[in-house]
Parts: structure tokens; sequence; C-alpha cells
């Protein structure tokens, strides 16, 4: 059981350390190609790669099982990139990248109605409000540019609210069914790409293969959908699975953290103390969500005294 909190926990973080570089890799392709082209390439591409690693099919066991799916398709994959991408058409980036932090509290909320042994406990509450600064921190860099827009505004954090929606699902799905992780996520993306076609046909989108095959198009979108989707859709689903999908949503309070390292890195942007001091919000706030106010360094000697004992034994 140790195991797999640690396991769970490990996995949500790697999802959450890819996730925060996927904003560089969209910039690059917002500048070539339609937000819903980027969707269903980035995902037909996701769903082709993990039948190739997992080609199993599984007979239709009723109606509610596929809605089921198809409901994790739609809020995961369709409904929460789109809403987010016409978010980002009529409000900033910056409240986009604020308004998505709140996806942890509302996780919380819906899981008290929704999930039997998930809880919402005042750590939940204390944390989000000390992450929530870190993230203001960091998303503004110390430049406050706070152009509220009504109608962008509550369609970043609907998609969030869609997220956590999605989140609460796929622990469900996990729960009652015992497929194969590959299998289930593979599933998800079909559902997912199945719900874009009629966009796709509404929106008259013009899917390119000329501006696909370019290097840096081509780059771009094989990152998205071989690494931030065909795996960390699996690693995430892995991390709901053993730590419950509201301590995993805890995880996405360090997004734009990431965002802003990866910036420094690939953009040569520069890092400021606001950042490092809205890391440090950011991290506190992650860390009492999860545990309270425990000591930490309890948790660093019980790791440092598992390797001394590992040690023995190899030696022996």
């Amino acid at each position: 059981m140790k195991n797999k909190y640690i396991v769970g926990n490990l996995m949500t973080l790697l999802t959450m350390i890819i996730w925060g570089t996927t904003y560089i890799s969209t910039k690059v392709l917002l500048g070539k190609l339609q937000p819903m082209e980027i969707l269903f390439y980035r995902f037909i591409i996701a769903y082709f790669t993990l039948m190739l690693v997992y080609p199993r099919f599984k007979k239709i066991n009723s109606i509610k099982e596929e809605l089921i799916f198809a409901s994790a398709g739609i809020t995961g994959v369709t409904l929460y990139y789109l809403i987010e991408n016409v978010a980002l058409k009529y409000t900033l980036a910056s409240n986009v990248g604020l308004f998505s932090a709140v996806a942890p509290i509302l996780t919380a909320i819906l899981s008290k109605f929704f999930m039997e042994h998930e809880t919402f406990s005042k750590n939940l509450l204390y944390g989000f409000i000390i992450a929530i600064i870190g993230v203001f921190l960091v998303v503004f860099n110390g430049s406050f540019i706070l152009k509220l827009n009504p109608f962008g505004d509550f369609l970043a954090i609907l998609a969030s609210a869609t997220w956590s929606v999605y989140s609460i699902i796929l622990k469900r799905l996990n729960n009652k069914y015992k497929y194969n992780y590959i299998y289930i996520t593979r599933k998800i993306f079909f559902y997912g790409v199945i719900f874009m076609i009629p966009l796709i046909l509404i929106l008259n989108v013009n899917l390119s293969i000329e501006r696909l095959i370019m290097p840096s198009i081509l780059f771009n979108i094989l990152f998205l959908s071989l690494v931030a989707s065909a795996l960390c859709f699996i690693t995430w689903n892995i991390g709901v699975s053993f730590i419950g999908a509201v301590k995993a949503s805890n995880y996405i309070y360090i997004v734009p953290l990431i965002t802003a390292v990866t910036s420094v890195i690939v953009l040569k942007e520069s890092i400021t103390y606001v950042v490092l001091f809205g890391a440090a919000f950011i991290i506190s706030g992650l860390y009492i969500s999860q545990n309270g106010f425990r000591n930490p360094f309890k948790y660093i000697t019980f790791f440092i005294k598992r390797l001394k004992r590992r040690d023995i034994y190899e030696t022996k």
C-alpha cells in the first residue's frame, strides 16, 4: 500500500512536469495550425500509438460501461482542451493559467458528493490558499495585469471544472472496471476523437497534411501525441487510481511553475525573485494539501532509513 502511494505520487508528478512544458509546444503550433487541428492530430496519433502498444480489444459488456468511457472521452479530451483554447481567445493567457489552478479545489468539492472514499479536509483548503498565492506570483511574475473578461474567465474556470469531472469519472472507471491502464486510456482517446469529428465539420477545420510534415510542426505534434498524451494520460490514470482524484489533482498547482522554468530554458526568459518566492508558496501549498502541517523531514528520514536497510540486505 505504501509503495502504491509512492508510485502514485511519482506518476502524477511526472505527468505534471511534462504537461507543464506543453504550453511551449502549443505556442509554436498555434502560429501555423488551428486549435482544433492540433487537438485532432494530437489524439488521433496518440490513439493509434496505444493501439500498437496494446492491440487487444474487449467485447462491449454494457451500454452503461460505454457511456462512462464516452463521458471520460468528451470531458478529459474533447471539451477540456476545446474550452481552454476558446478561453485563450477571450482572455489573457495569464488569467487562464491562474484559473486553471482552481481544479484541485473543484475536484475536492465534487469528490465529496460523488466519491465514497474522497474527503474534503481543512488541509486541502489551507493548501489551496497558499498554493494559489504562489500560482499568482509565478503567472504574473511581478507585473500585475489582471484584466478580467467575464466570458473568457468563466470559460477558463469551466475548463478546470471539466477536468475535475474527468478525474472523478476516471477514478470511478478504475474502481469499477479492472482493465489494463493502456486499454482504458486508448478507449478514452477513441471517444475523444469521435466527439471531435462533428466539431471539425461544424467549424470547417482544414486538416492539411502538407503543414503537418513541416519539421517544427511534426516534432511538436509528436511530442504532444506520444509523450504528453499517450504516456501522460496513462501515468495520470495510474496516479488517480493509486492516490485518488483529489490528491492527484493537487499536483496541478506546479504546472505554472514548470512552464516558467521551461520558458527560462527554451525561450531564454529571465527568472525573477518573485517566481522563486511563488515556487516556495506552490511547493508549501502542495505539501500541506497532501500531508497537512506535519514535519516534512520525517518523510526524508523514512526514505533514508529504507535505503540504509536495502544496502544492509544487499551487502549480506
